[in-house]
């Protein structure tokens, strides 16, 4: 994924999920190669659950992608890994991407349909 891919909503959505710590933590840990959950979970210090939740939160903001290995003892292990992306931020892409945004009127319609 690279930044002048990104819609407006979608450049949203990937700065959102950068936005926490713990997830940049987890990309950190991930950059260096594909691990499993508890592992990784280990490395970071945290609980799996609370890291099944960022890495769910990553996986779907196209950060980071998941595989199933099958040991050589028969257990299934899920690994993640980083997934490519380039974000480079500038004023140019941002107005790109803003340009692809719902306007504010819209948006608050929408809302207002859906209650």
């Amino acid at each position: 994924m690279e930044t002048t891919d990104l819609t407006g909503e979608g450049l949203v959505k990937v700065l959102a999920t950068l936005a926490s710590p713990h997830r940049m933590r987890v990309l950190a840990a991930l950059s260096s190669g594909p691990t499993y959950v508890s592992q990784l979970a280990r490395d970071l210090g945290i609980s799996r659950a609370l890291l099944q939740v960022h890495l769910k939160r990553l996986e779907t903001a196209g950060l980071v992608a998941a595989r199933i290995e099958v040991s050589d003892d028969g257990k299934a292990m899920k690994f993640y890994e980083v997934a490519p992306f380039d974000l480079h931020l500038t004023p140019r892409t941002l107005t790109a991407a803003a340009r692809t945004l719902p306007e504010i009127a819209e948006r608050g319609e929408a809302a207002q349909k859906e209650s």
